[in-house]
């Protein structure tokens, strides 16, 4: 998928893991099953698509909170896929969340789509690791460096890596935020870097000096390797609930609900205490 810097600048972009949610109270439905029953009474029901982590597990946090206003919270299903918004397009969820916003705009444009932001919730930011050295200041001249070879986490790889110091893109690469090797316009600092299919990254990584990925991918994975640097919460690439345009306006206005819940102080505070600085609150505008 197609899903910026903390400690080293804004401007840049962003795109699950692990850990546990609370459990949702009898009276919500919380569920990969969508035949299970209605919502409680006097309580309007939302149907969403999730990722697992950290998708589905900041869901369940919140959903005690949104029982409280009336907003019943089913997830059909915690995985994600490249049908999701097609599943969400045509009725079968309400919302999806599980994706960043420049995703979104593409898949709109190319598949004349119409579902819209409804706000943005945390940043996954992409990393650069490393099992030999602790800082990136160690990171010697020659070092290898493993990046993504997908266009979108490509430009982010090759963006934090400008912003480290590494490495010089060309302005057209920053102006239309895809870049590949071609787009190095200079090497700052001597390093050869490879890239590689996002899948084998983490499986190969023993290969490399440092290697980056997007946070969901080493957290599902469990890796324990050092983070040099990584994007930051200004990302444009925040994941997002999306919805359908055409809901009806309770559910909109309980899309909404959900949507607060994610954004206040509590759950941001949940997410750096939660997920340890891997997974990062959304700068709000």
């Amino acid at each position: 998928m197609k899903k910026i810097l903390s400690a080293l600048t804004a401007g840049i972009f962003a795109l699950g893991l692990a850990a546990c949610g609370q459990s949702a109270p009898a009276d919500v439905s919380v569920t990969t099953d969508p035949t299970v029953g209605p919502a409680a009474a006097g309580s309007v029901e939302i149907k969403g698509i999730v990722d697992l982590v950290p998708h589905s597990e900041l869901i369940q946090y919140v959903i005690p909170k949104l029982a409280e206003q009336g907003v019943t919270v089913n997830l059909i299903s915690t995985a994600a896929d490249e049908t999701t918004n097609e599943r969400t397009e045509a009725g079968e969820a309400d919302f999806n969340f599980f994706q960043h916003y420049p995703y979104l705009a593409e898949w709109n444009e190319i598949n004349a789509g119409h579902l819209v932001n409804a706000g943005d919730i945390h940043v996954e930011p992409i990393s650069a690791y490393s099992d030999r050295y602790a800082s990136v200041d160690e990171v010697p001249d020659g070092a290898n460096i493993a990046i993504p070879n997908n266009a979108t986490n490509e430009y982010r790889a090759l963006r934090i890596l400008e912003i480290a110091g590494f490495i010089r893109l060309s302005d057209e690469a920053n102006t239309n935020l895809r870049a590949s090797l071609s787009d190095v316009a200079e090497y700052l600092r001597p390093v050869e870097l490879v890239e590689l299919d996002a899948t084998v990254i983490i499986p190969t990584k023993d290969d490399f000096d440092v290697f980056i990925t997007n946070v969901n991918k080493a957290l599902e994975a469990g890796i324990t390797s050092s983070v040099l640097f990584h994007e930051g919460e200004d990302s444009p690439y925040a994941n997002i609930i999306a919805a359908r345009e055409d809901l009806a306006p309770e559910k909109r206005a309980a899309v909404d609900k959900l949507v607060s819940a994610l954004q206040t102080e509590e759950t941001r505070a949940y997410i750096l205490e939660h997920y340890e600085g891997k997974v990062i609150p959304a700068r709000l505008n």
